[in-house]
């Protein structure tokens, strides 16, 4: 490799590929995949193979902007620092929030979560993710105890099955896509997908079943009511799993004629299913962005419980992000309801070790409002202050224009962004320049917990500074300068591998704690490395020894039945979300499924608010 060839990784969706970055000279790159990472072994999309095509300077934010007006650092600063405080003093900690991006690394993730509930003691920090993510996070924990991916993309390798759900893969994950279709041509893989339209996915399929829009849940407690049937269940691994038998009488009492498919049809999924050992069920987001999204979960992971195939290689339930970091924005704590390293943020042991790490001056004591929440409440004048990095939220929620509205309303607002054009951006009382994705120098991590370096390639034009710099420069003007007076991101890594092994002494699944004495060559260097990294090991693959994190060390599975899908105008579809964890569905009239892939020349890519999520064009 040149000594001028930068290893990275794509910063387009959660599959995580790694690219090799060559600069041209005149402020290009070159772009090829990368043959050494385990995520792509050197296959990249229409996508990243275009990220070149990303670059340049027009209409990039460069200098910070104070009520349309150029301002020095300085003086944006001590604005947001000065605004950010005197709310705080007159309204309380919750008169505040942030919204922030799966497109931040995990050290802008872990300084901006630190930020809010470690200075400001406010949980109202949450993330565009949560579109994407919640329901698969409230599922995992529900049955886990944590929010952990049980398999590894290895398992796409070894499977004879694989079966999609809600998730467009040849458009929306290309790169995993054709590692099942090498599965196929090399062992004979069969695909069944579950969609209610014909997708490219179906083109390598043995199976598309069309299923009514929401009725997933039925389909597959069909599929465990067969199971049980069939006498599937593992009798030894059931000794680690309790609820079994209250879902199967749910699963028992489902009306199939609900999924609107034929007799042949379920008969013939649900032998596949049932008489192949090695499946992995992969789901995104026309699972997730659903009025009922963690019900839909929690009846795929069932199916996997009942019969012991989680966590054993080439069988396992299987979610794939959409954004390039929503993983590690998922361990840092990125949501309103979580802690860092997966902590509960409800529990007052959790709290105290998080805050005493810290020498936290405060810490929030329940979960903080989540992204339609969030916005409601700005819209009310309870948020009076906001600060939006990385996403264009006026664009990209549901119920946009209500959104836009509540953004232009509020008293004070600041949008750290790459270019100052996007409809949320101008709204703004300060902008504040921030870098881009080839600017930047981090870690990311993607759907099967694999995490990678992300290199800067190119200088950073003009005045522009990274998220975390931007937001531990505002910390330490609040006065909290020992707790943010971080020297780069390799201090940040190692402060929050430290904080995991924490965790880890709680009984949490996420523990990088063998990587917080990286040296800045060592972090610089590192490799693609696989969760959890201890002393005594790395990677693998979770509860395949029937080992949980709940509190009794079994997995719960969770008796779920058919809720017919939420139908409301397009323009009141935030509203229609209810208890739920999930946002738009496939199965509302505002959803959506993949918006295949990006054009060529990709003319959002300056636009880190707009260049994540591959999976849904509408919620970038």
């Amino acid at each position: 490799m040149s000594a001028q060839t930068i290893r990275s990784t794509c910063p387009y969706c959660g599959v995580g590929c790694g690219v090799l970055l060559r600069p041209t000279g005149d402020g290009g790159l070159e772009v090829k995949g990368d043959p050494d990472h385990p995520a792509n072994r050197g296959r990249l999309c229409s996508k990243g193979s275009a990220l070149g095509e990303t670059l340049g300077l027009d209409d990039r934010l460069l200098t910070p902007q104070v009520h349309g007006e150029t301002a020095t650092w300085d003086a944006a600063l001590d604005l947001v620092a000065g605004t950010f405080q005197r709310t705080i003093a007159e309204h309380g900690p919750d008169s505040v929030a942030l919204y922030v991006s799966g497109q931040l690394l995990t050290e802008d993730y872990y300084v901006a979560n630190k930020f809010a509930k470690g200075l400001i003691g406010t949980a109202n920090i949450d993330t565009n993710s949560r579109l994407c993510m919640a329901s698969t996070v409230a599922g995992h924990k529900r049955a886990f105890g944590t929010d952990t991916v049980p398999g590894t993309y290895e398992d796409l390798d070894e499977a004879d099955l694989v079966v999609l759900v809600g998730s467009n893969l040849a458009w929306c994950h290309p790169v995993l896509y054709q590692r099942i279709l090498a599965a196929r041509a090399s062992r004979g893989t069969k695909i069944v997908v579950i969609d209610p339209r014909r997708t490219a996915s179906c083109d390598g399929a043995e199976l598309h079943l069309a299923v009514a829009p929401g009725s997933d849940v039925t389909l597959f407690n069909g599929l465990l009511a067969e199971i049980a049937q069939r006498g599937l269940v593992d009798a030894d691994f059931a000794q680690h799993v309790t609820g079994a038998e209250a879902a199967i009488v749910a699963a028992q009492a489902t009306d199939l004629s609900v999924t609107g498919l034929s007799d042949g049809d379920l008969a013939a999924f649900y032998d596949l299913w049932c008489g192949t050992e090695k499946v992995v069920t992969i789901f995104s987001q026309g699972v997730n962005q659903s009025s009922a999204g963690t019900d839909k979960v929690n009846a795929i992971l069932n199916c996997h419980l009942a019969t012991g195939r989680i966590g054993k290689p080439g069988q396992g339930p299987f979610s794939v992000t959409g954004q390039p970091n929503a993983m590690g924005g998922r361990e840092v704590g990125g949501l309103a309801n979580m802690l860092a390293c997966h902590l509960d943020i409800e529990n007052a042991d959790h709290r105290a070790a998080v805050q005493g790490f810290w020498s936290s001056p405060a810490m929030p004591e329940a979960p903080g409002l989540k992204a339609v929440d969030m916005f409601n409440a700005v819209g009310e004048g309870r948020i009076k202050a906001l600060w939006i990095i990385h996403t264009n939220p006026a664009v990209s929620m549901p119920d946009a224009d209500r959104v836009r509205a509540a953004i232009a309303g509020c008293d004070f607002v600041v949008v750290s962004d790459v270019t100052g054009q996007t409809d949320t951006a101008r709204l703004a009382h300060v902008m504040l320049p921030a870098a881009a994705w080839a600017e930047k120098s981090g870690t990311v991590t993607n759907s099967d917990r694999t995490i990678s370096r992300q290199r800067a390639a190119l200088p950073a034009p003009g005045g522009v500074r990274p998220d975390w710099a931007i937001i531990a420069e505002v910390a330490r003007r609040m006065g909290w300068a020992e707790g943010f007076d971080f020297s780069g991101p390799a201090e940040i890594f190692r402060e929050y591998a430290a904080l995991s092994g924490i965790a880890a002494g709680f009984g949490r699944d996420f523990d990088i704690s063998g990587l917080a004495g990286l040296s800045e060559t060592e972090y610089d260097a590192l490799a693609p490395v696989r969760w959890p990294v201890t002393a005594q090991d790395a990677g693998g693959r979770f509860f395949g020894d029937g080992r949980f994190f709940t509190p009794d060390g079994r997995a719960r599975m969770i008796p779920v039945s058919h809720r017919a899908p939420v139908s409301v105008p397009k323009t009141k579809v935030g509203s229609a979300l209810g208890a739920s964890a999930g946002t738009l569905s496939r199965d509302s009239p505002a959803g959506c499924r993949g918006a295949g892939p990006w054009p060529r020349r990709a003319r959002h890519g300056r636009d880190r608010s707009r260049a994540g999520d591959p999976a849904c064009a509408r919620h970038r």
